[in-house]
């Protein structure tokens, strides 16, 4: 343990660092790699990630539909037999677990056990000691159609009817809820019409007690029955919103950064959109949708009670429906406009936040402020149409259902006058008027409601349809450890929506083992180079070599296992010291995040403060001052000892002694690894023996040190005369 802090308390304790997978992961590999999905085990811990403890079944299951598996688990004292080419994912106390291939024959059992090349057959006792009960059976997703393998994807098949199709067993409890209770809202209806027809011109108070106690059950039957239907979709929301959350969340880590375009508050603002469908798909207008049906119900037994009195909400239907479509158009456009405008609002707000103390700084309050007013302002006009379109329909079918009913009981009373109904039918239909044009009546909400849930189903289905790093059925061989080589062929770049090159066929190769510096003037393509090493970017031309690979074929969880990299804008998390050291890491010990931190340069503050590696943090990095952010990333990067380390202004905000400090210390650490150093101060070119110098995006010198930085003072010198 680090002898210099006290423990963290609220992290259990970690298990010791292994190179090689647990028995869980390698169950993983040998699954994935079983269905043609292999990956390395720097990928899959990408992909879950436990950093500071051991997996459980919850990872295991997990990892597995994380890659578009099906799962199943069990218990049972004996596994079951596999079925031909699906093995048995066995679970074992501890942690252990293994894949039962088959049983040839009673008592015997094929095992492919973690570490173990060959499959072996064990008796009923050696089982026992690896199987506790619990197995997963696992198989590969559903074949789909042509049609349907391009649309974005989740762990469910589509990124949200995927999720919302599991639950189709508690939407069709939901409807037959729905159906049980429509049948029992006629009871209050014939209660009225039973009472003013047979009860009062009989007396007949016994059999009004007959009929309380009926009532009654129903009544309370209604209200359970209400209650269930309620929890039926608030369950289904909630576990659909589970998946979506996680499908959306998992395209975001994913995305391929030239498909990020826009600020990073309109983008945060469009992910949260999926609380809008959630909430429709588990509100109370998703019940309207469901009793709509039922109101031809009630008309049919209007019309067996009163006859003409039916045709009252038969008419009263086109109605209500007509105002409903016509609004429909503008509703919806009003519905694109506000959800574009809380885009640009909230993209406001967060860049305000983001730049808080430069916008003080500068006295820049009024501008943002200025913004921030014509944002609000324009999306309160917007949301002002909007309500007021709403209102009118509301308005509107509430009109209709008032004259509905004063319709239904003036038609009601010619025909109790003629005798061919009783004042009871009259009250009776009324009631069962109303209810078949309620459901109606809130159809002009519905329709807001449907605008805005569409609008934000439109807008994420853009952001889950771009492309990802990890685009769907590619595969990619496991690099576990890349050498250290580098290479450019004729690469050129362009950011997106740009037309000049921030690269332009630019070639060059470095050594395993070589120490180069990269220099030029400021956006002559020195950081893009850094960020197309780590695979952010892809080149728009030629090919970017690492450890003899294309990038473009290397899993990037790979890659940056194998890179350190430190860029310019150092990012830290909300947390602990010492989590932002381990960010990213594969399971560090505390020796190796020590040894990391005294590397660069973070021990040295981290020892002066109470709390030592526990001192949390704040957003980005609050608390920490400039270069104490960038020693920081330098542990990072160093932690895992990588064969290639990138450094991108690693010193720019710390102090010339801690520099100084610093280079002494990484002289010795970047011996035999091949280091990639972006910086414009010469004191750090101590750490290279070769430097490229980059202009506009091109190679114009390159050579030992010496070299080129007495031909790079030539001019200087010349100028100065």
């Amino acid at each position: 343990m680090l002898t210099a802090v006290p423990a963290e308390p609220d992290l259990p304790p970690q298990p010791p660092a292994a190179d090689g997978p647990q028995p869980l992961e390698a169950c993983v590999l040998m699954l994935l790699a079983h269905h043609q999905r292999a990956m390395s085990l720097a990928a899959l811990r990408a992909t879950v990630s436990r950093p500071e403890q051991a997996w459980g079944e919850e990872d295991f299951i997990d990892a597995l539909e994380s890659q578009g598996l099906r799962t199943k688990r069990g218990r049972s004292a004996q596994p079951p037999k596999p079925a031909p080419h699906e093995p048995l994912a066995l679970l074992g106390p501890d942690g252990q677990a293994c894949l039962l291939l088959a049983r040839p024959e009673p008592g015997r059992y094929e095992l492919m056990v973690p570490g173990s090349e060959r499959p072996r057959v064990v008796d009923e006792d050696e089982l026992r000691t690896r199987y506790d009960g619990r197995w997963v059976v696992v198989r590969p997703p559903s074949r789909l159609s042509q049609m349907v393998q391009g649309m974005a994807r989740g762990r469910r098949g589509h990124w949200f009817w995927g999720p919302v199709g599991m639950a189709k067993p508690l939407y069709a409890r939901a409807a037959l809820a729905a159906t049980l209770t429509n049948l029992f809202a006629l009871a209050t209806s014939i209660f009225s019409m039973i009472v003013y027809d047979r009860i009062i011109p009989n007396s007949a108070i016994a059999s009004l007690y007959a009929l309380l106690i009926g009532v009654s059950i129903v009544f309370a039957s209604d209200f359970v029955i209400r209650s269930l239907r309620a929890y039926f979709l608030d369950v289904a929301g909630s576990r659909a919103d589970l998946e979506i959350a996680d499908a959306v969340f998992d395209q975001v880590i994913d995305l391929d950064m030239r498909a990020r375009r826009g600020p990073s508050g309109s983008l945060a603002s469009i992910l949260k959109e999926f609380e809008t469908i959630r909430d429709f798909f588990t509100s109370a207008t998703l019940t309207t949708l469901i009793d709509i049906p039922f109101a031809l119900l009630f008309i049919v037994v209007l019309y067996w009670i009163g006859g003409p009195m039916a045709w009252v909400p038969i008419i009263a239907w086109p109605l209500m429906i007509g105002a409903g479509l016509l609004l429909q158009p503008t509703m919806k456009r009003q519905s694109q406009l506000s959800h574009e405008d809380s885009q640009h609002k909230q993209g406001v707000l967060v860049e305000t936040l983001n730049g808080l103390e430069s916008i003080k700084a500068l006295g820049a309050g009024a501008v943002m402020r200025r913004r921030w007013q014509e944002a609000v302002a324009h999306q309160a006009r917007i949301g002002l149409q909007s309500r007021l379109l709403t209102t009118l329909a509301a308005n509107w079918s509430n009109l209709v259902f008032m004259v509905s009913q004063v319709a239904v009981v003036t038609v009601g009373v010619f025909l109790a006058i003629e005798g061919k109904i009783g004042s009871g039918a009259v009250v009776a239909g009324s009631i069962l008027c109303g209810r078949a044009i309620q459901p109606l009546a809130q159809l002009a909400q519905l329709l807001g409601r449907l605008n805005q849930s569409l609008a934000s189903y439109d807008a994420l289905s853009r952001i889950m349809a771009l492309p990802r790093e990890h685009p769907a059925g590619q595969e990619r061989l496991a690099h576990d450890r890349l050498r250290g080589s580098i290479e450019l062929r004729d690469v050129s770049f362009s950011y997106p929506g740009q037309t000049l090159p921030i690269l332009e066929k630019v070639s060059l190769r470095i050594e395993p083992g070589e120490r180069v510096a990269v220099i030029g003037r400021v956006g002559s393509g020195k950081t893009t180079l850094v960020k197309m090493l780590l695979g952010l970017y892809q080149p728009s031309s030629g090919a970017v070599m690492v450890g003899g690979s294309d990038v473009r074929q290397i899993d990037p969880a790979d890659l940056r296992r194998n890179v350190g990299s430190v860029l310019q804008d150092v990012w830290l998390m909300s947390g602990t010291l010492r989590q932002n050291i381990a960010l990213g890491a594969d399971r560090p010990t505390d020796a190796q995040i020590l040894a990391a931190s005294e590397l660069a340069g973070v021990h040295e503050f981290a020892v002066l403060h109470p709390d030592g590696y526990q001192l949390r943090l704040g957003e980005g990095g609050e608390g920490l001052s400039g270069g104490q952010r960038q020693a920081v990333g330098l542990a990072r990067a160093l932690i895992g000892d990588p064969p290639i380390l990138l450094f991108d202004e690693p010193t720019s905000a710390m102090d010339p002694t801690a520099e100084r400090l610093l280079l002494q210390r990484l002289k010795a650490a970047v011996q035999g690894k091949t280091l990639v150093l972006v910086t414009h101060k010469p004191s750090m070119l101590d750490l290279v023996d070769r430097v490229i110098v980059l202009d506009r995006g091109r190679i114009i010198a390159q050579g030992p040190k010496e070299q080129v930085m007495r031909n790079a003072a030539q001019p200087a010198k010349e100028a100065a005369r």
